[in-house]
């Protein structure tokens, strides 16, 4: 009976694991970003005729992943600046043209605080029982709001470094309608991001008047305008005394020069 058993034979080997290619495996979006930047071989572009624009992506791509690699290491919570920094730095990445042409488009400013401040909107919860400007809301715009504050400062700077002062005063304007538009939460400390909009507007918009002079016609209606953004906040006050007192010297002016 033994005589008759005989040992199996496999009928399909099983072929040995092979290893993952390299090329199908999913890369990260800051990997794709930085071989779209990387010249080819072929034709390597020379660092004169590099934009700036993409050393400052790469500056701020690199440390974004490095500030992603900490957060890994340590495994701790991202921290207030932290976020402050990375939102700073996604802000920057995210724009596809040279900062300077893109903040004398007041038309992309607009677009661009508009699209924040409807993510602020669409951040925040409406289906819940309770009030929907409480705490648990607030956390969940918190992130939004920091974008909306940095692309009010970021841009400004930009526009006071180009000393393109009319454009500073224009784009403050806008900026002060849609911080007006966000919203106002239950608790008072939770609107502290709210004024500090106010507040670097307000100061952009000092420095500004500092370096210019507008004609008769358009300090007038910049007048009206600064009046009427008062009613929101009166932070925008030190530049209407300002603006007040160009035009009063600007008037004081044209008069000696008539009676000469």
């Amino acid at each position: 009976m033994a005589a008759l058993c005989h040992t199996r034979r496999a009928l399909v080997e099983i072929p040995a694991p092979q290893p993952k290619i390299e090329g199908r495996m999913r890369r990260s979006y800051l990997e794709i970003l930085g071989a779209r930047l990387t010249p080819t071989p072929r034709g390597r572009i020379p660092t004169t005729a590099v934009p700036r624009r993409l050393h400052s992506m790469d500056l701020w791509s690199g440390r974004i992943q490095a500030q992603c690699d900490k957060m890994d290491d340590e495994h701790t919570p991202i921290s207030k600046r932290q976020l402050v920094q990375l939102l700073r730095s996604l802000i920057l990445v995210e724009q596809s043209q040279e900062p300077r042409v893109l903040a004398s488009d007041l038309k992309f400013l607009q677009d661009d605080l508009q699209l924040k401040k409807a993510n602020v909107y669409r951040s925040i919860p409406y289906s819940r029982l309770g009030s929907n400007r409480d705490a648990h809301c607030y956390r969940k715009a918190y992130p939004h709001l920091l974008a909306f504050r940095v692309s009010c400062q970021e841009w400004g700077q930009v526009l006071l470094q180009n000393k393109e002062c009319d454009v500073v005063l224009e784009h403050t304007l806008i900026a002060w309608r849609f911080t007006s538009e966000l919203p106002q939460w239950d608790t008072s400390s939770h609107n502290t991001l709210r004024e500090q909009c106010f507040s670097v507007l307000a100061s952009q918009s000092q420095a500004a008047l500092q370096h210019y002079r507008p004609t008769a016609s358009r300090g007038q209606e910049l007048l009206r305008r600064f009046k009427m953004a008062q009613q929101q906040s009166h932070a925008i006050t030190p530049c209407i005394v300002t603006l007040e007192r160009i035009l009063r010297d600007s008037m004081d002016t044209k008069l000696t020069n008539m009676n000469f």
